[in-house]
């Protein structure tokens, strides 16, 4: 070290300050969105989702403080920005309300991870065929297990009665008191449609029982599009491809909602839990307020209270099995 040089030491660090980066000081408050619009999600493709704000159908995205809370069709929503509803325009989606109601699936029973297929509906439509494809009671089983679970009113809808006779399939389902209206190609679908008006309905099935052909019908500019069933394997081909919410017409106004889905082909239960579903019959609850601690109310189950309602005639017996059925569909392949 030369003469004149010193060493760079301590009493030098007190006149040194670090360059400080201009930035925007933290703030915990956050924006209220008075200002915001009430929406309804209609649908949802890759990360965009369209809107009605005020009967006009706006594209949006989700704001980043919504973090990896989803958004999925029938959330009603606030949304602020661009909600002109103009070719390029793009509004965000900064509130998500709290949900009536959740159907719920998982990819299979021990998927421990829930799907949310829609929100705040409150009917559930079980569309099934009666025959090509032929029906398949393991869908309609779990789909009534999820919509008991949801809190949803379940209806089964056959279709295709022209070709076999519903008689067959409904006897497995009085015991249950679902109810359920019947339709053929080219028929009357009037009653359906009185079972939808001022409701919000999903409409589940496989692909091939007739879904869209329904929503064509009740949706004239739906235009849906329609597939066929393979004479192979008796099953048929996905044409829709996303769920989409459509206004059910009415002569001067809107009489309710109806939410189309692709056809399923998994549909696990992993979230249901049997106490939650013996909720659903309130007359069966009841009767197992004896039951031993952790009873499933299963078939296999020693001391159930259900058996003992069914040996003193308090229950009846085709009730209790036909729920049973339903607890038994969580471990059941859908096809």
């Amino acid at each position: 070290m030369t003469p004149g040089q010193r060493r760079y030491g301590e009493e030098d660090q007190e006149h040194y300050e670090r360059p400080r980066r201009r930035t925007r000081p933290r703030t915990k408050d956050r924006p209220t969105y008075d200002d915001a619009h009430e929406g309804l999600v209609l649908t949802v493709d890759r990360g965009r989702y369209g809107v009605v704000v005020d009967d006009r159908a706006v594209t949006a995205m989700k704001a980043r403080p919504l973090g990896r809370k989803g958004v999925v069709v029938g959330d009603r929503v606030r949304v602020v920005g661009d909600v002109t509803g103009e070719e390029g325009s793009l509004a965000r989606i900064v509130e998500v309300d709290e949900r009536s109601t959740t159907l719920r699936r998982s990819a299979d029973d021990d998927d421990a991870v829930e799907r949310v297929i829609v929100a705040n509906a409150d009917q559930l439509v079980i569309v099934s065929a009666l025959a090509d494809p032929e029906p398949r009671t393991g869908l309609i089983d779990r789909a009534l297990v999820a919509a008991y679970d949801a809190g949803m009113k379940p209806l089964l809808c056959l279709t295709k009665s022209d070709l076999a006779d519903p008689e067959t399939l409904l006897v497995t389902y009085r015991p249950l008191g679902v109810p359920w209206v019947v339709t053929r190609k080219g028929g009357d679908i009037g009653e359906l449609r009185e079972r939808l008006r001022e409701r919000t309905s999903v409409l589940i099935g496989h692909s091939g029982v007739g879904k869209s052909t329904l929503v064509n019908a009740l949706v004239p500019d739906a235009d849906r599009a329609i597939g066929h069933v393979n004479a192979v394997t008796g099953r048929g081909r996905h044409t829709s491809t996303s769920a989409i919410m459509l206004p059910l017409p009415g002569e001067d106004t809107v009489e309710g909602w109806i939410i189309d889905t692709p056809g399923i082909r998994s549909f696990g239960l992993a979230h249901v839990q049997p106490q939650h579903l013996i909720e659903a019959f309130p007359d069966l609850d009841e009767m197992t307020e004896d039951c031993p601690r952790g009873c499933t109310h299963g078939e296999d189950e020693p001391e159930c209270g259900l058996d003992e309602a069914v040996e003193r005639g308090h229950a009846d017996p085709l009730r209790v099995e036909s729920f049973r059925r339903l607890l038994a569909a969580r471990s059941v392949s859908l096809y």
